[in-house]
């Protein structure tokens, strides 16, 4: 297989200077697996960026949380690849749900986004799920593939994208997909990625779950084939994310 594990943490609109450096040191003093067993991002505010990544231990890297669709220029607010990437920051999240569901972003725009990301030199996390009606409604598949289509359509290369499956009805809501869940999602998502991209991409894509992921879920979740790590929210703002990040050594045993 040979996919490497991967732990995103997602702290979105949260944090103070003490509050950041409080979780930066909890990171630099972690005993966790080596970066040939799992890749370690974590994604302040873009206020805090260049801030954690100068304090930040060298083997965990730092990612924006969005970025802008183009070259910058008149776009009050917005934050350019370029910028990023002038900054030295790695990764980008792109398409998370919260921007999806809240300011309206479309898969089309997502996709442009993704794009325009990595032809500057930036790697994304680039997020996919369905809401609560889509599940129920029994359209989840058709929803994701729909929006992995649209980042499809933009991108000539996947070597420097990792995919987040996060069902919106389990993001800050406690509730967490099941382990049968997720792996039936990502799953169907590397089988469209090898009838419509290749069977290379779809072996070799990270493909990582977020939604309510814990301390006490993360093992559970890490034995399922198809999953591949985890985007983390809430629990990435405290000490139960080096937990997470060790359930990296769950698929090492197993390999």
């Amino acid at each position: 297989m040979g996919r490497k594990f991967f732990v995103g943490g997602n702290w979105k609109c949260n944090g103070t200077i003490s509050e950041v450096k409080k979780i930066v040191t909890i990171l630099n003093e972690a005993e966790v697996p080596s970066e040939d067993v799992v890749e370690v991002v974590v994604s302040p505010p873009f206020v805090f960026l260049s801030y954690v990544k100068s304090l930040l231990r060298s083997d965990f890297q730092v990612a924006a949380q969005n970025c802008w669709v183009r070259r910058g220029g008149a776009f009050t607010g917005e934050i350019s690849a370029e910028m990023l990437v002038n900054l030295g920051i790695p990764w980008v999240i792109i398409g998370h749900s919260e921007r999806r569901q809240i300011l309206n972003e479309s898969n089309e725009f997502v996709g442009e986004k993704v794009g325009y990301a990595l032809s500057q030199g930036l790697k994304v996390i680039a997020c996919v799920g369905e809401t609560l009606e889509q599940r129920e409604s029994g359209t989840t598949v058709t929803v994701v593939a729909t929006q992995i289509n649209a980042i499809a359509d933009k991108v000539s290369s996947w070597e420097n994208i990792v995919l987040a499956y996060e069902p919106v009805w389990a993001i800050g809501t406690g509730k967490v997909a099941t382990p049968a869940q997720a792996q039936e999602v990502h799953f169907e998502l590397r089988k469209w990625l090898q009838g419509n991209v290749g069977a290379e991409v779809a072996a070799s894509t990270r493909i990582i779950y977020g939604g309510s992921v814990n301390g006490a879920n993360c093992k559970e979740l890490s034995t399922q084939p198809d999953v591949d790590g985890f985007l983390v929210g809430g629990a990435s703002l405290k000490p139960e994310f080096i937990d997470i990040i060790k359930s990296a050594t769950v698929k090492t045993e197993e390999g």
